[in-house]
């Protein structure tokens, strides 16, 4: 055998090391990605069953109230209180009595969902917004800042009804703490309003409906929302 046949065998027997090597590694990643992927396709199934889980019970509990009290109930879990006038009167943040007597009723079968043992640890938020119209304010230097005032006095003030509440009252300090914890009150101005389908003018671009931007809504936050959002993003 010649000095250069005895240097390429070596030379064959090291590459295909080198292919066996890259082989396992090749093998190892791809188990790695197939995980990943079962991790992220749970993760979405979990939060898709979630969601619906939550959306029927909303549904099915509020059945005969949504004509009765002018809600609308979406989604993305959002029930939306649609008639302005039996909310509050124009300018104010006080709650109407006719509200007041909604909230009555609406409030304990509500947060019974939301305290419900089976959604323990996957609900993040539940959101109280007011809403309101893009009505400018006179003698005021910015009109949007005045709304946001006045949305976020009227989802406080929706907020301390609640916790006035008999029902409230009567929770265990548990529920209480984890109440506290999940309740805000947030007020969103006219950041936010309708058209008259009822569909956001930020995104649709078209008119607004003032009636129907005056608004309060309910909405749950699912606690897997910034899992979603991360294993989407990740993609």
């Amino acid at each position: 055998m010649s000095k250069k046949e005895s240097f390429w065998l070596p030379y064959a027997d090291l590459m295909t090391v080198l292919m066996i090597v890259f082989l396992f590694i090749s093998v190892g990643y791809m188990a790695i990605l197939q995980k990943k992927e079962k991790e992220r396709t749970n993760i979405i199934d979990t939060y898709i069953v979630l969601k619906e889980d939550l959306y029927n019970d909303l549904k099915h509990e509020f059945k005969d109230d949504f004509k009765k009290w002018d809600l609308e109930l979406d989604r993305d879990l959002s029930i939306k209180f649609t008639n302005p006038e039996i909310l509050f009167q124009s300018g104010k943040a006080e709650l109407t009595t006719k509200f007041e007597d909604i909230l009555n009723e609406f409030v304990p079968n509500y947060l019974n969902i939301v305290l419900d043992k089976k959604y323990k640890g996957r609900i993040a938020e539940v959101r109280i917004e007011g809403h309101t119209d893009d009505v400018k304010y006179l003698y005021t230097k910015d009109s949007y800042i005045r709304n946001v005032e006045l949305s976020q006095e009227r989802s406080r003030n929706v907020l301390a009804y609640i916790r006035s509440l008999e029902y409230y009252k009567e929770l265990s300090s548990e529920e209480e703490s984890l109440l506290q914890f999940l309740l805000t009150a947030n007020g969103l101005s006219y950041g936010r309003t309708l058209d008259k389908n009822k569909e956001l003018t930020f995104t649709t671009k078209k008119e607004i409906d003032r009636v129907n931007s005056r608004r309060v809504e309910f909405k749950i936050v699912i606690a897997s929302d910034d899992i979603l959002n991360e294993v989407i993003n990740k993609k």
